[in-house]
């Protein structure tokens, strides 16, 4: 998500809501681009925002867009982390927003992870290098998720 930050820098008029450090300090030197930042337990791996209170703030807002990632995607669809406290952040997003948007490598289907933060299907969309995972694939297809390889493009 937060190489997704960096190709909204050139819009204007956006409020960005985050629960990364990093993206609101990327983002905050734009006077064309509103951050909003949750407060909660500062990851000190990543950056990343999380826990109870990170939660509480997420619930105030409806977005049209989220732009959520995975440590790891399953071949059965199931969208994966490591942090339990980061998967309740993400499934507030999830739930508060109009237009999901999930982006990930191909290396997330190579990985496994102990927390469920949901399913594939409830994204909109799916940006990812590539997708070689035939069951992926008709996941998507049958939930009707945007599958986006730019690799591809």
């Amino acid at each position: 998500t937060e190489s997704v930050s960096k190709a909204l820098l050139d819009h204007n008029g956006l409020m960005v809501i985050t629960n990364n450090i990093n993206v609101a300090n990327r983002m905050r030197i734009y006077p064309s681009i509103e951050v909003v930042i949750a407060g909660g337990v500062v990851r000190g791996s990543d950056g990343g925002v999380v826990g109870e209170a990170a939660v509480d703030f997420i619930r105030q807002f409806k977005v049209d867009y989220a732009v959520i990632g995975a440590s790891a995607i399953d071949h059965d669809g199931a969208l994966l982390d490591f942090d339990f406290r980061e998967v309740k952040v993400a499934q507030a997003i999830i739930a508060n927003a109009r237009h999901v948007i999930l982006v990930s490598d191909q290396t997330k289907f190579e990985r496994t992870a102990p927390v469920r933060i949901g399913h594939l299907s409830q994204v909109n969309t799916f940006i990812t290098d590539r997708c070689d995972i035939p069951s992926v694939r008709k996941i998507c297809q049958e939930a009707e998720v945007q599958l986006i390889e730019t690799s591809l493009a």
